[in-house]
């Protein structure tokens, strides 16, 4: 065989690229993976519920309902306002929330059958979770004009006197002290205030329930009877915590009213009242004035006096005219002595959303950013025709709830107006700071049990979206235009 060197050298290179391209695998060919972490999953994100958040829309759409909404504190950075709270800032220690048990209240709550009734008053003034714990109330010494007749305590025939009162009776109100123990069985804290809206017209200067003046030859009678209302009243296992002198004593007009000028007021409580209140030992407060917030000037005469001074605890307002800033223009004059807001009405005229926004901004609000230590709305009950009152006591005074029948109710505006503070914030909690302004106006505190309570109203036209910041992190939420939310955290 013939040795071909050329053909050999041909093969030769031939295996040699053979042999390079089994080498050199190709993307098809298997091969050895080097090894792939894996990849990293984020678990998800969870929010716990940090903050309870109770809502009312001025539209009526949403009634004091408990948000399901989920509110955790955080710090991720948004653009929307901060409402800061700051618990370390403590003002005021807040005596309570309610309204005033008129006697025309106790009559139409009376209409309703007992199961009924037992209901809506521990509705009112029990701590249950359907409970909106009403902790202040106020009532008539004799009867107001939400009665429906005017009487006093010692009501006497033309030309009649009774010095030593002996003809003195509470007869008159048996069905307002019935209504009361059952209160205090409900809530035996509750605090009570007692205001006069007339003395008896023996002791006044005109025959007449409506307007006049108390003769100064009456004032020690008229203490003693005061002196009297508290021991008898007492005796019933009622407390009365605190009187003024006198319902609106520049508005003599009413029926029942009497009239008396901060001068009279001073010289009542400092020759008369106030001592017939040592004398006897009662450990009850004076609050002077109990009336607008036009005339700051009226409180401060009496507390300028300095022989009235030490009997007077504080001033009470309402607002039917002036600014509530006149509770802070008083305090501020007098520090050492307490302001309280004693009565607002809503009228059967008034539309829900302008009195929800109305009253929150001013007598839960702003009451309590002014240093006072309560906040009362008016008549507690009536019935569908706005009454009972008396004649020519008022006609358009709407109650926090209306009776419609023996066996059912409405609960009105004024009933939501005080519940956004009363359910939440109890007797014995602190105003605490937060930061105000624009559309949302608010008002914070801590409760006994360390709870923060926040309410907010927004008194603009759109929704407003918002933070609530505390201790450095912040819940981000939402109102509606004239709404208010409560909102409570631990």
């Amino acid at each position: 065989m013939k040795f071909n060197l050329k053909n050999t050298i041909k093969a030769f290179f031939f295996m040699a690229a053979v042999m390079a391209q089994v080498k050199c695998s190709s993307s098809s060919d298997p091969v050895e993976n080097p090894p792939v972490d894996p990849p990293v999953v984020n678990p998800p994100v969870v929010v716990t519920n940090d903050v309870d958040f109770w809502l009312t829309k001025g539209n009526q759409s949403v009634l004091l309902a408990k948000q399901s909404g989920t509110l955790g504190f955080g710090t991720t950075a948004n653009a929307y306002a901060n409402i800061e709270v700051n618990a370390a800032q403590k003002y005021q220690t807040i005596d309570g929330f309610g309204y005033t048990l008129t006697g025309g209240s106790v009559d139409v709550i009376n209409q309703l059958n007992p199961a009924k009734r037992t209901a809506l008053l521990q509705e009112l003034f029990g701590n249950g979770e359907n409970a909106i714990g009403v902790s202040y109330i106020r009532i008539s010494i004799g009867a107001s004009d939400l009665n429906a007749t005017p009487f006093t305590y010692n009501d006497l025939a033309t030309g009649e006197t009774d010095l030593n009162l002996d003809k003195f009776s509470l007869e008159k109100d048996k069905n307002l002290i019935a209504m009361l123990k059952e209160i205090l069985a409900i809530n035996p804290k509750i605090l009570i205030l007692a205001t006069p809206w007339s003395a008896p017209i023996w002791m006044k200067d005109v025959a007449s329930f409506k307007g006049g003046k108390l003769k100064t030859e009456y004032y020690d009678v008229y203490a003693k009877y005061f002196v009297k209302y508290i021991q008898q009243m007492k005796a019933e296992g009622i407390t009365i915590d605190a009187v003024t002198p006198q319902n609106e004593p520049l508005h003599d007009g009413n029926n029942p009213s009497m009239y008396m000028s901060a001068t009279d007021q001073a010289n009542f409580i400092k020759n008369s009242l106030g001592p017939a209140f040592k004398t006897a030992n009662l450990n009850v407060k004076i609050i002077a004035y109990d009336h607008n917030c036009d005339n700051p000037n009226y409180p401060k005469t009496i507390l300028a006096d300095a022989d009235a001074y030490p009997y007077v605890d504080g001033s009470a307002f309402h607002l039917y005219a002036g600014d509530i800033t006149a509770l802070l223009n008083v305090y501020n004059s007098y520090p050492a002595k307490n302001v309280y807001f004693t009565e607002q009405w809503t009228s059967s005229q008034g539309q829900f959303e302008g009195d929800l926004k109305w009253h929150l901004r001013n007598v839960i609000i702003g009451s309590m950013r002014n240093y006072s230590k309560n906040a009362l709305e008016w008549n507690l009950a009536n019935n569908a025709s706005f009454g009972p009152h008396t004649d020519g006591g008022c006609e358009m005074c709407k109650g926090a709830i209306t009776i419609t029948s023996g066996n059912s109710f409405e609960r009105n505006v004024a009933y939501y107006i005080i519940a956004h503070a009363s359910k939440f914030v109890p007797m014995g909690s602190t105003r605490i700071e937060s930061n105000s302004g624009g559309s949302l106006q608010n008002v914070a505190f801590i409760t006994p049990s360390g709870s923060k309570v926040l309410i907010v109203e927004n008194d603009g036209s759109a929704t407003e979206t918002f933070n609530i910041k505390f201790n450095g992190k912040w819940v981000t939420t939402s109102l509606d235009a004239g709404s208010v939310g409560t909102y409570t955290w631990k």
